[in-house]
């Protein structure tokens, strides 16, 4: 990797096959034409970094731009392609496994592609799940389920044995789906393949429907979650106004970022309170929670509150640090925490409500991919797929900036995503709710 610019991408070598591709290298003949190794695109678009390096003469710091290469590194109709995917659910996955699919066979004429089962579990033999062939016909359908056709797990695996098994089934390249956890391990991998200098190429499609993934645009599978949280929050709108001091409580995921249940709020503007991990809010005193929504049921007789799973988990006494075979902390139930607060806050006023909790998490995650997603998991699979055919590794394939590009596994899990409280995204939030700037 490059010391001056940190979106250098890997390569297994030089690439010396032409590509199957029938694709242009002229401008103005109305042909696609070939993305070239020189190809970049500006990360920074501000004015004041421009100004800056107009003034020192420095580079800016660019992004490979994703596409298909004239030259690839892999003879196409030798090669095997293996899939994975691991982690929680999200709408999209099986999108994007038939996407690399129909892609690989017809593109690039890839005879053999694998299947692998149950996630990492899958590349562990000891786990016994075997191999799945994957060909058009078999995944061909599978665009319409939610869930993964390929079936996921979650934890790590001995990342040697995971390598060996990729080196005595003669695998050329690994596409993994998956969020943090998973791009973590495809970088492991990458790693220890490096070391053994074996010409694998390891490729992450970031999948992660808290949208979390550092540096990109938007992870896929995000925009169908709120899209499918919205008519829910606009049911519990129904049941809270059917009631004299009606409450509905809504728990979204969002596990360190809550970027569905502030951007299902937007979609749905019923809702009157939105709580997310990024806040630090307080439930007593005269700015505090509760005395906030007693002042909205006073005015409206009704109150819509969406709170992300990982919101409010420092109100917590006593809590114990848990974590997930993946190494995610487990959290507490702020939702039943919050619909328990609230109903002995107006007991003790002696003030008469009806609160209704409820936790669609399961159904909006294992929905099926919208229009807008679906087109965007089968463009994302398309330019992994050219990227990895390039001899690429350790890569994801993403949007930034609105354009399509190839960023290092290690720049995007540096850190996770979370909304910026002083950014215009949460003003809208805050402007569409009517909730104050701070609660406590």
């Amino acid at each position: 990797m490059s010391d001056t610019n940190p979106f250098e991408i890997e390569r297994l070598g030089a690439s010396q096959y032409e590509s199957p591709l029938k694709l242009s290298t002229t401008k103005g003949d109305h042909l696609f034409n070939f993305v070239s190794e020189t190809d970049r695109l500006v990360f920074d678009l501000s004015l004041e970094r421009y100004n800056h390096c107009l003034n020192t003469g420095e580079t800016p710091i660019c992004m490979e731009q994703a596409g298909p290469r004239q030259h690839i590194f892999f003879e196409s109709n030798k090669t095997t392609a293996a899939i994975v995917t691991c982690g929680g659910l999200c709408p999209g996955i099986n999108n994007v496994i038939r996407g690399l699919v129909m892609a690989l066979h017809y593109f690039y004429g890839v005879k053999r592609i694998i299947g692998i089962p149950y996630g990492y579990e899958g590349l562990n033999p000891a786990k016994g799940h075997g191999f799945v062939e994957l060909t058009p016909e078999k995944v061909r359908d599978i665009h319409q389920f939610g869930g993964t056709f390929l079936g996921s797990s979650r934890g790590a695996q001995d990342v040697g044995i995971m390598v060996d098994t990729l080196q005595e089934n003669h695998v050329d390249m690994l596409f993994a789906i998956g969020g943090d956890g998973t791009l973590k391990g495809v970088n492991a991998l990458g790693e220890e393949i490096s070391k053994r200098n074996a010409k694998i190429s390891v490729v992450g499609i970031p999948k992660t429907i808290d949208n979390d993934i550092d540096l990109i645009d938007e992870s896929f599978g995000f925009e169908t979650a709120f899209d499918v949280a919205s008519p829910i929050l606009r049911d519990a709108h129904n049941e809270a106004t059917g009631a004299y001091n009606g409450i509905s409580i809504i728990k979204l995921m969002g596990r360190d970022s809550g970027f569905i249940a502030a951007s299902a709020a937007l979609a749905m503007p019923v809702v009157n309170f939105v709580l997310v991990p990024e806040m630090n809010f307080g439930l007593e005193g005269e700015n505090g929670f509760l005395n906030i929504l007693e002042q909205r049921l006073q005015q409206k007789k009704h109150a819509v509150i969406v709170v992300a799973e990982g919101a409010g988990q420092q109100l917590f006494e006593h809590r114990q640090e848990i974590k997930d075979a993946s190494g995610n902390i487990k959290h507490e139930d702020i939702g039943v925490f919050l619909k328990e607060k609230i109903t002995a806050y107006f007991k003790g006023k002696e003030t008469p409500v009806t609160i209704k909790y409820i936790d669609p998490s399961y159904i909006v995650r294992c929905a099926p991919a919208n229009s807008s997603d679906s087109v965007y998991c089968s463009r994302l699979a398309y330019h992994a797929v050219h990227g990895a055919m390039a001899g690429k590794t350790k890569f994801v394939a993403s949007k930034v900036n609105n354009k399509y590009v190839y960023v290092p596994i290690s720049e995007v899990t540096k850190k996770r995503k979370k909304i910026n409280l002083e950014g215009e995204f949460w003003f809208s939030v805050l402007q569409s709710t009517g909730q104050p700037f701070s609660l406590g």
